[in-house]
């Protein structure tokens, strides 16, 4: 394949990865050059998967939705076979080939999204954090394999980090997920504080809610904390020392973001708690040096 549809492929993901909001920019500039594209295919991938299973203006309901996931799931084994139907694609062949990435993970991505698609409320906390394991954990796992490591200890503390980065993202959006009838918040832990669906739905910013959150928010940080060590084992293997200034970058946000929660005293239903862009300049500074 031309070299120069590869390169233009690359930068049309990188181009989606820039558009998107997020806590923070994908593939930031404490990442090699060199490394950033194959972020940036996975990424796009995984921002399109996202967008069939969410986005408003998709006519046919979950029915249709889960089709466009299906038909996603089948270009990509296509594309471990060498077929490409887009820029999308022929990125993500690339990544996969230089950096030897297996498909389960990239499956495992579609599988979070079908969910999203087909159930809106969890039961228990447990059932959230097997959620974790499609929608969070294979991207950390992936990242890692891009860097070359395959080394399972890392694997385990990267997946407390991507799953404390994902429960911070559903703590921070729970106004944002009620819009679409969507509630990660466990049936168990509502109970537990004696907060009920029609409170949350009514957005009742009351102590009890307030207790909640801060449960969660709390047991959020326990998982951060867990997954810490990753960062300073990655520092200490040279090969990877430029990813673990990337990785203290996302665990400082993710922290932060939980700090955010706190200052507004928890009421996510009238403000999106988020960094600011002078926090941001300040994490970033911060986690040059590792």
């Amino acid at each position: 394949m031309q070299e120069s549809l590869v390169n233009s492929s690359f930068k049309y993901c990188e181009e989606i990865a820039k558009k998107h909001y997020e806590n923070f920019p994908v593939a930031s500039l404490l990442l090699p050059k060199q490394k950033r594209k194959y972020v940036y295919a996975i990424y796009a991938f995984a921002r399109a998967a996202d967008d069939f299973a969410d986005e408003p203006g998709i006519e046919g309901g979950k029915e249709k939705r889960l089709v466009l996931l299906d038909e996603w799931g089948a270009k990509l084994k296509d594309s471990y076979n060498g077929k490409m139907y887009d820029p999308i694609f022929i990125a993500l062949n690339r990544t996969v080939n230089d950096c030897k990435l297996p498909v389960e993970p990239l499956e495992n991505l579609l599988k979070a999204f079908k969910q999203d698609v087909v159930k809106s409320r969890y039961k228990t906390f447990d059932e959230v954090l097997d959620y974790c394991t499609n929608s969070a954990n294979p991207v950390g796992s992936l990242v890692l394999m891009i860097f070359g490591s395959q080394d399972e200890e890392f694997f385990k503390y990267s997946d407390k980090i991507c799953t404390a980065l994902q429960l911070t993202n559903l703590w921070q959006d729970v106004a944002v997920d009620m819009a679409i009838d969507r509630v990660y918040l466990p049936e168990e832990d509502l109970n537990k504080f004696g907060y009920s669906y029609g409170e949350l739905f009514e957005k009742k910013h009351n102590e009890n809610f307030k207790k909640l959150m801060e449960y969660e928010v709390e047991r959020t940080q326990k998982i951060f904390d867990e997954g810490k060590k990753l960062i300073e084992m990655t520092a200490e293997k040279k090969s990877l020392r430029e990813l673990s200034k990337e990785l203290k970058l996302t665990w400082l946000g993710g922290t932060k973001i939980l700090n955010k929660i706190k200052e507004i005293d928890y009421n996510v239903f009238s403000k999106r708690p988020k960094i600011s862009s002078t926090d941001k300049l300040k994490i970033f500074i911060k986690s040059r040096s590792v």
